[in-house]
């Protein structure tokens, strides 16, 4: 049973990693993603549309015309093409002594408007990038070149030189004593120190770094506080962190992921199935005006008008806007995603595997309750254990001063006014406690009291080792308490569990998420924690291989795992993972080998990234959706108005009773270029998250983005055919 005890004294961490750094020196991280922290709490967004990017913006819409940039995309090269062409026929119209196809005024309307319609899909894939490149601007503000301290030796006696830190190379030792600006990435080899990270993390609050163990990564550009340290340059010149990050977030190495390459190749076959179907209406219509020797055939002008609706144009403008905005929105959120790829896996997950101490639970014991033996009172007790804990400044040992303080009202006192000394923990001892006059108090593991009150010449109740075998089973952490040789009762210690967690864990289970907890527990204290939290499975005593087998394991059955990690450990893990989320406190190792790395290191924000990828998928979806669905109504506008004078029939298909031919070619042209302005903002911010399965947001995208794709065109292509009659424009 003394597997399950823990002693006091010694703060609850992962195996094998050091102590966590003082509470008030790891605040929790600032929210910045614009939807829900653990909590649920609502978080700040930055504006949709900032001046200062939109200005830019509107430059770039227009320098993203030229037809090598167009080409990437074949549906708005298309509708480039037909801009130019339209314009073309204008200026033919305008020069030619002979009636045109079509009245000039109409042929500069149709031309018109289609170039608005690449403009406005160019200013959406602008602004998106625009509010990337923001970002990068105040990350290229914390780089800067400063003059690094270079040494011999890892000492910091050791002989210097004083060089430019763009000089320095991977493997230079550099000294960085405090108020210095650290030089570039390394890795501490001597030295503890507090550092301000906030220009890269954007938190105020500083963080301790020092050799060995976790946290011994610092990224150039940041400020030692305090102390000094000696650090092992990690990255060459353009490529530490700062450079690598500058260059995702303005998305110069995004690279398309295997669903967009899918969805492009689906709008490149729909674009060149309706281009050859109109080029061969032209000789189509011509054949059938000289064979029925009336009418007048389809004009170019219309046959323009009419590819560029057919094609899937609202969703091939946004395409690229969906995608870049994902990326933004990880940035918001303070993860760095090595490519779009990563976000978009992120966004299939269906296997998170989430660390125990830090992320499901607070990381830190607390006592939940005292349990006296017979004959001993409760306020008894509470006096004993408060007393033995009030020197000890561990966060078990404060909970044990605060629960004896609200429960039983019993107020602090001073330990050297009562004339007590404090004994403190020791690994030989297993206790802890306090001696004040006659009184001596102690508290510790089940054996090492059991042993304390035998020399003493008592003897452990079987209440209280029933009570110790109960709170072990349960996952908790049994301290008992004693006095001389008396046993009073047993503290109930608690590795809590992270409020709303278990909530979120529900969300996750709806969309067909499994959640597993990887702790270094043994599995029956791993087994509550998870009953507890209300994760699917755990993985209890883990060690690097397990984990390991565990992420092959789940992949050799068609899943997409995810996982965070911290620790050179775990960089096997995150190398095999699908998603990586490597936190910035981590080692260069475990950074090295994640696709995402979290600037707050808030081992949480794994759900959140998952919720980020999900939001990406379900925008790009709904709006193909919407994109596919609206064509519909384009093909009753424009269909019977390129050949009611060649079939008078099809006049029966002018369903919305547009006023005339020109007027329902117009209107669509008009409508399909405002669609894409109208759906701008929600390409940029994402459709609403909701926790719900793949089944059911199919469903629910097929009656809000597909009934919605078919009812709006008809209400907006009417609309704007009465204001353009209205107007007497056609």
């Amino acid at each position: 049973m003394t597997m399950h005890l823990h002693t006091t004294g010694i703060a609850r961490a992962k195996p094998g990693a050091p102590a966590p750094p003082p509470p008030e020196l790891s605040p929790p991280p600032r929210p910045r993603h614009p939807s829900r922290d653990v909590e649920g709490k609502k978080t700040a967004a930055r504006p949709l549309f900032d001046p200062a990017i939109v200005k830019p913006a509107i430059v770039a819409a227009f320098r993203k015309l030229d037809p090598r940039h167009q080409a990437r995309n074949p549906v708005m090269f298309v509708v480039l093409a037909g801009s130019a062409l339209t314009t073309a026929l204008f200026v033919h119209a305008l020069l030619s002594e002979r009636e045109g196809e079509e009245p000039a005024g109409f042929i500069l309307a149709v031309s018109l408007w289609l170039w608005f319609t690449v403009l406005f899909a160019n200013f959406a894939e602008a602004v998106a990038e625009g509010r990337g490149k923001a970002q990068a601007d105040t990350l290229r503000k914390a780089r800067r070149d400063v003059e690094a301290v270079k040494l011999a030796r890892p000492e910091r006696d050791a002989e210097r030189v004083a060089v430019p830190a763009s000089s320095l190379r991977r493997g230079d030792l550099v000294l960085v004593e405090a108020g210095a600006i650290i030089p570039g990435d390394g890795d501490v080899v001597v030295g503890v120190a507090s550092v301000d990270e906030s220009a890269v993390t954007g938190e105020s609050a500083p963080v301790v770094r020092e050799s060995g163990g976790d946290r011994s990564a610092v990224t150039g550009g940041t400020r030692v506080l305090s102390d000094w340290l000696v650090l092992r340059i990690s990255a060459n010149p353009g490529e530490a962190f700062l450079d690598r990050m500058i260059s995702m977030v303005e998305g110069a190495k995004r690279k398309k992921t295997p669903n967009e390459i899918a969805l492009d190749i689906l709008l490149a076959a729909l674009t060149i199935v309706f281009l050859l179907a109109t080029v061969t209406l032209l000789p189509y219509s011509v054949f059938s005006v000289r064979a029925a020797g009336q009418g007048t055939p389809i004009s170019i002008t219309v046959l323009t008008a009419l590819l560029v609706c057919l094609i899937p144009t609202t969703i091939g403008g946004l395409l690229s806007a969906i995608g870049i905005a994902g990326m933004d929105r990880m940035i918001q959120a303070n993860v760095i995603a090595m490519s779009g790829r990563a976000v978009e896996a992120a966004g299939d997950v269906d296997v998170l595997l989430l660390d125990k101490t830090g992320t499901i639970t607070l990381g830190n014991r607390q006592a939940t309750a005292l349990l006296p033996t017979d004959g001993v009172e409760a306020r008894a007790l509470a006096d004993a254990a408060q007393l033995a804990s009030l020197a000890d400044e561990t966060p078990e040992g404060r909970s044990v001063v605060v629960l004896a303080k609200e429960k039983y009202g019993l107020r602090e006192r001073d330990l050297s006014a009562l004339g007590a000394r404090f004994v403190p923990f020791s690994a030989q001892t297993r206790m802890s406690g306090v001696d004040s006059g006659a009184r001596e108090i102690r508290k510790g593991a089940f054996d090492a009291i059991e042993a304390y009150v035998k020399e003493k010449g008592g003897a452990v109740p079987s209440a209280v080792r029933a009570a110790t075998e109960a709170i072990a089973r349960k996952g908790g952490t049994p301290l008992v308490v004693a006095e001389g040789g008396e046993v009073l009762g047993v503290i109930h210690l608690k590795d809590i569990v992270k409020g709303g967690i278990k909530e979120r864990f529900g969300d996750l289970r709806r969309m067909g998420i499994k959640t597993v907890m990887i702790t270094g527990d043994n599995p029956l204290t791993a087994a509550a924690i998870a009953a507890e939290a209300g994760v699917d499975d755990f993985l209890a005593q883990a060690t690097p291989e397990a984990k390991l087998k565990m992420i092959r394991d789940y992949q050799a059955g068609g899943r997409l795992v995810a996982m965070t990690g911290d620790g050179t450990n775990d960089a096997p893990a995150l190398a095999q993972a699908d998603v990586a989320v490597a936190m910035n406190t981590g080692t260069q190792a475990a950074k090295e080998a994640g696709n995402m790395v979290d600037l707050d290191s808030n081992p949480t924000k794994l759900i959140e990234i998952v919720e980020i990828g999900k939001q990406l998928l379900m925008t790009r979806g709904a709006l193909t959706t919407f994109s596919l669905a609206n064509d519909v109504a384009k093909y009753f506008a424009i269909i019977p108005a390129a050949f009611v004078s060649t079939y008078p029939a099809l006049g029966r298909l002018n369903v919305m009773g547009l006023a005339t031919p020109r007027s329902a070619v117009l209107s669509a042209v008009i409508f399909n270029a405002l669609i894409i302005v109208a759906l701008i903002p929600l390409a940029l911010r994402g459709i609403r998250y909701r926790s719900v399965g793949a089944e059911r947001m199919l469903r629910r995208n097929l009656l809000v983005y597909g009934a919605g794709g078919l009812i709006v065109p008809f209400v907006g292509i009417k609309g704007i055919d009465l204001l353009l009659s209205a107007l007497g424009l056609v």
